[in-house]
């Protein structure tokens, strides 16, 4: 999400506003439909009320703090996210990433309206939905000696470089070294359109994120019908059934559909 200057800013510094001292920001959480303002009966950041600040059909989920940076400590990142859930079982939800400030409500109302048709948008799509994640990693001791065992096309490389009692150059060890991350990456495209195949099935949209590391096969987004969870699970499970026991697959969720939310906000 992107913002641009304006009198309604979204800020980020650190702490809150001391006990009895008047909270000059506003946390924000996300963005829901048209509902009438009511103070919710869970806390959000610092135990703080969550409550709402609405602009014609739109409204912004916030807490009170002060108008500063919070740190991402665990517990506030986990009352962000547990402010996100209880918001998905009421209806659909625009989450926002951890961290925004605005300077008021007066500010928040001022996002709402710039942004009401681009927000109203977006709550459409997400409607009824939520989001999955599914993460697949090679479950094996060491990767390169895997692909070692798996690719001989690699490990004729290693043998030409590394055998008998020839010295490899830096050039060798440059080239072993671009052959198994295009191996790797030609890997991971094969197996993500595999699965990607039989989970769309059950997945209105899928999203790819970048691997974080090394043994990462695919870290997939899937936006599913909330009545679909179980056709979802058992669509990862069909998948599973195409590796061997050197994968892992992990599921988890439901999350509000962060990754399905494309807007470009206008502060």
């Amino acid at each position: 999400m992107k913002g641009q200057t304006g009198e309604a800013r979204v800020i980020q510094g650190n702490g809150f506003a001391r006990p009895g001292q008047e909270a000059a920001g506003r946390y924000l959480y996300g963005f829901v439909g048209p509902t009438a303002p009511q103070v919710f009966s869970f806390p959000g950041i610092a135990g703080s009320p969550a409550y709402l600040i609405c602009h014609g059909p739109v409204a912004a989920v916030v807490s009170d703090v002060a108008n500063q940076k919070i740190r991402p400590e665990r517990r506030h990142l986990a009352a962000h996210q547990d402010v996100l859930r209880r918001l998905m079982a009421q209806g659909p939800v625009l989450p926002m990433s951890f961290g925004n400030i605005a300077d008021g409500p007066r500010a928040v109302q001022r996002i709402l309206a710039r942004n009401q048709a681009a927000l109203l948008k977006q709550l459409k799509r997400v409607g009824g939905k939520e989001e999955m994640g599914l993460r697949v990693t090679w479950d094996v001791p060491n990767i390169f000696d895997y692909f070692i065992t798996t690719h001989a096309e690699l490990r004729e490389a290693r043998d030409r470089y590394f055998g008998g009692n020839r010295a490899p150059t830096q050039e060798d060890k440059i080239e072993l070294g671009r052959m198994f991350d295009r191996l790797l990456n030609e890997d991971r495209q094969a197996y993500t359109e595999s699965v990607k195949e039989i989970l769309s099935d059950c997945s209105f949209e899928i999203q790819g994120h970048p691997p974080r590391n090394e043994r990462e096969v695919m870290n997939l987004a899937c936006l599913v019908g909330k009545d679909d969870q179980a056709r979802f699970e058992a669509g990862v499970f069909e998948a599973a059934r195409l590796f061997d026991d050197n994968f892992a697959f992990d599921y988890n969720g439901p999350w509000a559909p962060a990754s399905f939310v494309e807007l470009e906000l206008e502060f």
